[in-house]
């Protein structure tokens, strides 16, 4: 008689079950605090900001906020390195300055919603002071549109409408620059009529003489 099962005869391991009273994050509360977070900058700024503040916002225990992210700093990494990964829908109109155009719509909606207008500045800011938020920040602008900066310049580049040997990380300062320094450095209250237009015609004759 065998003194030892074989492998055959050896009994399946039973199914790890979770442990008991373990927390399930719902995703419902997990989006309701990123909306605070967003409301909450715009309300009273990253310095003053607080957990306190985002759960009475988002209708929840300051343990809620607590069981996802350790501190108000990175609660608002997260939610601002979200925006990069979210990014912006990329035109394919099949022109360059059509394609440009209806970047330039939707960056300029985006830009100017009164809650971006308010959280872009006081992060800014703040990235001066903490080298944290500076890279998520950097990564959420920069990246943000990289993507789409990058597909417009490549169809261009297929359609023959600008030359092959176009530096896209020049391209992406001549698509995004101007924009972004009139609505978030600058804060112009409003673009001047045929602002969006001029700029576009302006962006791709500059992308063509590259």
């Amino acid at each position: 008689m065998l003194d030892r099962m074989t492998n055959a005869d050896a009994p399946e391991p039973r199914p790890r079950r979770a442990p008991a009273g373990a927390a399930v994050l719902r995703e419902d509360v997990t989006e309701a605090i990123r909306t605070a977070v967003f409301e909450e900058l715009a309300a009273v700024g990253y310095a003053r900001m607080s957990i306190e503040g985002i759960a009475r916002r988002a209708g929840v225990g300051k343990t809620a906020v607590y069981r996802r992210w350790r501190s108000k700093l990175h609660v608002v990494l997260d939610v601002v390195s979200a925006l990069a990964v979210q990014g912006l829908p990329a035109p394919d109109t099949g022109f360059l300055e059509s394609d440009l155009r209806l970047l330039y719509e939707v960056s300029s909606r985006a830009l100017r919603h009164p809650v971006a207008s308010q959280i872009l500045p006081d992060l800014q800011a703040e990235a001066a002071r903490n080298p944290e938020i500076a890279e998520a920040v950097q990564k959420a602008l920069r990246q943000g549109q990289d993507g789409v900066a990058k597909g417009i310049v490549t169809a261009a580049q297929e359609r023959g409408e600008i030359g092959a040997g176009v530096d896209h990380a020049l391209a992406l300062d001549l698509i995004s620059g101007p924009l972004y320094w009139r609505s978030v450095v600058i804060r112009s209250p409003k673009l001047p009529k045929g602002y969006l237009d001029g700029l576009t015609r302006a962006t791709a004759q500059a992308l063509r003489a590259l």
